[in-house]
């Protein structure tokens, strides 16, 4: 096996742009033993990660907002709304790039409640025991464009 310049290894740890640019070029010119492939490797293996990290982060933002919907009626606005269709419109893209995600969020709905259900808790300055421990919303209801959970007068 050809041995990788340690340029091409340095360049990997101190300008990630150049790498990516220059491992593209090697791999169209077919000079596959000169490409660091444990690098290319872990970056292939970050990508599916992020993107399932991607994914918690908006549910759990879409939780929270659900719950300040539900929760705090009289301070609703256009801002929530739209936070809310962006999340279910962000989750929903994220779901026809990557269908083998189509059982994650309800695999991860638990915990992004969990932390949704905190943060809610936080920004109304609500008790954390107001809201329900575990989720009121099926995984369903929680990405239909049209669910918006009633008001619960406090």
């Amino acid at each position: 096996m050809t041995q990788i310049p340690k340029t091409l290894n340095r360049l990997y740890e101190t300008d990630f742009v150049a790498w990516t640019e220059n491992t593209v070029q090697l791999i169209r010119a077919g000079q596959l033993g000169q490409v660091d492939w444990e690098a290319v490797i872990e970056e292939i293996e970050s990508l599916g990660r992020s993107e399932r990290r991607e994914l918690k982060s908006r549910l759990e933002v879409l939780l929270q907002h659900l719950l300040k919907w539900q929760y705090q009626p009289s301070l609703r606005s256009g801002s929530w709304q739209n936070t809310i269709d962006e999340q279910r419109n962000q989750i929903v893209d994220l779901l026809q790039e990557s269908p083998s995600l189509k059982s994650y969020p309800e695999e991860v709905l638990a915990e992004c409640y969990r932390r949704g259900r905190k943060a809610a808790s936080n920004e109304t300055e609500l008790s954390l025991d107001r809201f329900p421990v575990d989720c009121p919303y099926p995984i369903v209801q929680v990405l239909d464009a049209e669910f918006l959970p009633d008001a619960i007068d406090l």
